[in-house]
C-alpha cells in the first residue's frame, strides 16, 4: 500500500515538474522570438529611413581647347591679343567692310612706298604731332619697345590708302608709307612696338630696327 502512495506521489510531481517547465517554455519563446525579430525590425526601419543618394549626372566631354601662343623667349611682353572690340572678319575691324586676307594684302601693298628716302616724313618735318596723347601710366603698360605685337592680329580696316589697326582700346592710323625693301607679309610675320620718339609716335618693326613709321593716335 504504501509502495502505491509512494509510487502516486512521484508521479504527482512529476506531472506538476513537467507542466511548470512547459509554462516556463510557453513564456519564454514569445519574449525570445520578440527580441529576435526586434533588430530586423530595427535595421529595415533603418534601411527605409535613409535617403537615396542622387547619381551623379553624366559630365559632357569638353571640348579641346586650343593652344595658346607661348610667351615670346627673347624678352619683353606680346600683346598679340590686345583687342578691346571684339572678333574681327576677315582681318577687319568688325564696324568697317569686310575684306579677305587677299584685300587686306593688296590694302598693304598699295601703302608700300615707292622711294621711303623720298616718300617718309617726320613728325617735325610735318610741323610737329597733334594728335591724342596717349596718358603716361597706359603707356607704359603697352606701349614702348618691350610691348610688341602682329598688326594682322588686331582689327583692322583702310582709310584713305592706308592702314588703320585697334591697340589698347585706340585707333593707330599710319600717315607714312612703309619702306619697299619690306617683305609685303611683314605685318602678319613681324613684331611691332609703338613709341613716342622726339617729336610724335612712331611705329618700329623689331626686324628692322630704326626706322619708324609716322603715325596718329585717336580714340
Amino acid at each position: 500500500m504504501r509502495s502505491l502512495q509512494k509510487e502516486n506521489s512521484m508521479r504527482m510531481k512529476l506531472a506538476v515538474s513537467v507542466g511548470v517547465t512547459c509554462f516556463l517554455l510557453a513564456t519564454i519563446a514569445p519574449a525570445y522570438a520578440q527580441q529576435q525579430h526586434a533588430p530586423n525590425q530595427e535595421k529595415a526601419h533603418e534601411q527605409q529611413a535613409k535617403p537615396e543618394r542622387p547619381r551623379p549626372a553624366p559630365t559632357a566631354a569638353r571640348p579641346a581647347q586650343p593652344p595658346r601662343e607661348p610667351q615670346r623667349s627673347y624678352g619683353g611682353t606680346y600683346h598679340g591679343t590686345v583687342q578691346h572690340n571684339g572678333p574681327t572678319i576677315g582681318g577687319v575691324h568688325q564696324s568697317g567692310v569686310p575684306q579677305n586676307q587677299a584685300q587686306v594684302r593688296s590694302g598693304f601693298v598699295q601703302s608700300r612706298a615707292a622711294s621711303w628716302k623720298n616718300d617718309h616724313r617726320t613728325w617735325q618735318q610735318r610741323g610737329g604731332y597733334n594728335g591724342y596723347r596717349i596718358p603716361q601710366d597706359r603707356f607704359r603698360q603697352y606701349f614702348g619697345r618691350d610691348h610688341f605685337f602682329r598688326i594682322s592680329r588686331l582689327p583692322l580696316r583702310f582709310v584713305g590708302g592706308y592702314p588703320r589697326f585697334q591697340y589698347d582700346g585706340y585707333w593707330v592710323m599710319f600717315v607714312d608709307p612703309w619702306p619697299e625693301d619690306w617683305p609685303p607679309t611683314w605685318y602678319q610675320t613681324d613684331d611691332v612696338y609703338i613709341d613716342y620718339v622726339n617729336d610724335g609716335y612712331y611705329i618700329f618693326d623689331r626686324m628692322h630696327p630704326g626706322i619708324g613709321i609716322a603715325i596718329d593716335i585717336s580714340l
